[in-house]
């Protein structure tokens, strides 16, 4: 074919451009295994949120706000084991701090995708609307930086390509939410750079330093096959280190008894044989505490010691007979701390090199009185909670997941013994209440073989109600059981005061107000036993 044109100079083919901006992050979505992302729309995201809807592998899910958009990405995470929500400028930024700040404390990999100002007015001196009123943009992503892992300000196009996938990369390897601002004008602009279908990711698996490997494995199986009463107790860290099915052939093997941390409820099965229960110091389940307190040695797989989980640091646990297993590191009692072995590969070792014992087991069973059954109540007696969680308990099965709120519905739930493959979820590092709301709608979306059942305080209830209407629109069949104690029960047992009274709500009329007869929705308001059921 004959290039030459009417003057003499040759012309260039046209550049084979591939696709857009907007069209790369959607795919890298879908890719990384997101298929719902939660949103709110603003004048900043718009275009960009076009490009999302156009995506055959992504629904958007439009939310009420920012914080339950949030939230229901952490919820999303949970399930999928990475979660998106897309904000717009500052105003929506800002408003989504929170939940990101509460899936960076929870070890959730969740990508916070904000419409960020028009490219053109970088460096201009310009004032914005939804700014505080200065000629700075750069307000959002400061806040962003200290809970996140990662941010990207994609301004132009030269370099969107590889912003995007080092960010999403950075998040998928860290387990933490990261940051990409994108300038509301690039979405829909072609560019070299993106390919019509990205390369899938390739993240290489961390390997373990196998001479650290083995010298942790050889002093841990040492201590504890000298030990005469061993036990093991998983923490929240599992999660993150992607070690369960390492922990239950390790708990296989050895024979001991294997407790969970509060913060580690519903990643160990209970349903092994071994399994003893919740291990919270003075509040343990009933004899795990003593087991776990009188035994010689304890190994703690992906722990987190705080405030919380450790009632106050009044834990009756002496380092000196420890071991402490991190994601990336083993500690064994006031002795030797090996680094870069990695908990899968160190527990998946350690089970060929334990010796089998019971006598930890056996000294359980031997003082192990089963839980008396509650107290029949007369039917015009007020409900209690002991009643409703007995209840609760008689529900679950394996295709029921349970989200506790941040409240006295920890205590509660922590109760409940969990059936195998039934899940069970609750912020306790962070503990904003008002979470469970959107982690409902977000973990009901991701886990659709599953029915959530959400244990929520009026309280709670009160920050976040709004986004009932988002999992109506869902068709959800979740199970909301909301705990109306007049006010901030948990608080009262802190520290009681006039500020723990709030207003009480017509819970039901709110809800069907918000049902409106669209969608399918049932509420029911129960105050005496004979209701329950």
């Amino acid at each position: 074919m004959d290039t030459t044109n009417t003057n003499g100079a040759t012309a260039n083919p046209a550049p084979a451009y591939g696709g857009t901006l907007g069209s790369h992050l959607a795919r890298r979505l879908v890719q990384i295994g997101v298929t719902d992302v939660f949103s709110v729309p603003g004048d900043f995201n718009l275009t960009l949120l076009d490009h999302l809807v156009a995506e055959p592998g992504l629904n958007l899910v439009g939310c009420c706000n920012e914080l339950n958009a949030g939230y229901a990405a952490d919820g999303y995470a949970r399930a999928k084991g990475v979660g998106a929500c897309v904000v717009t400028f500052t105003v929506g930024g800002l408003s989504v701090l929170n939940a990101v700040a509460g899936a960076y404390s929870e070890n959730l990999p969740l990508i916070c995708i904000v419409g960020g100002p028009n490219s053109n007015d970088y460096g201009t001196n310009r004032i914005l609307h939804h700014t505080i009123g200065l000629p700075d943009f750069s307000q959002e992503l400061r806040c962003f930086q200290t809970i996140t892992c990662a941010q990207a300000v994609v301004d132009n196009l030269e370099d969107a390509h590889e912003l995007i996938d080092t960010a999403i990369s950075t998040a998928l390897k860290e387990c933490k939410p990261v940051y990409i601002s994108i300038s509301c004008n690039l979405p829909g602009i072609p560019h070299p750079t993106f390919a019509r279908e990205p390369v899938p990711y390739f993240l290489a698996p961390k390997v373990s330093n196998q001479l650290g490997l083995e010298a942790a494995v050889e002093a841990t199986a040492e201590f504890l096959n000298k030990a005469v009463k061993p036990v093991i107790i998983g923490g929240p860290k599992l999660r993150v280190s992607k070690a369960q099915q390492a922990f239950v052939e390790l708990a296989d093997a050895c024979g001991y008894p294997i407790a969970v941390m509060p913060s580690g409820k519903g990643l160990v099965p209970e349903h092994l044989p071994h399994f003893i229960g919740t291990y919270w110091g003075a509040v343990s389940t009933s004899f795990c505490g003593e087991i776990v307190e009188s035994a010689d040695a304890y190994m703690f797989v992906g722990p987190i010691f705080n405030d919380y989980s450790s009632v106050g640091y009044s834990l009756l646990i002496k380092k000196e007979k420890s071991i402490i297993v991190h994601p990336n590191r083993v500690t064994i009692g006031n002795g030797p701390s090996y680094g870069w072995v990695f908990m899968t590969d160190f527990l998946t070792a350690l089970a060929k090199k334990l010796k089998k014992n019971t006598t930890a087991m056996e000294n359980y069973r031997r003082i192990y009185v089963p839980p008396g059954i509650a107290l029949r109540r007369e039917n015009d007696e007020p409900l209690r909670v002991n009643i409703l969680f007995k209840h609760i308990q008689e529900m679950l099965s394996g295709k029921h997941a349970v989200i506790a709120e941040t409240g006295d519905s920890w205590f509660n739930c922590q109760k409940l013994c969990l059936p195998e493959n039934c899940g069970y979820e609750f912020q306790m590092q962070y503990g904003s209440i008002g979470w469970s709301v959107g982690a409902t709608l977000g973990y009901a979306q991701a886990a659709k073989d599953k029915r959530i059942i959400a244990c929520i305080g009026d309280g709670s209830f009160q920050v976040t109600a709004q986004d009932i209407s988002t999992m109506i629109r869902c068709e959800q069949k979740s199970i909301i059981f909301l705990i109306n104690n007049g006010g901030y029960t948990i608080e009262v047992e802190i520290h009681d005061g006039p500020y723990n009274v709030i207003k009480n709500w017509d819970y039901t009329a709110l809800v069907d107000a918000i049902h409106n007869g669209q969608g399918k929705c049932w509420t029911a308001k129960v105050i005496y036993p004979k209701y329950i059921m």
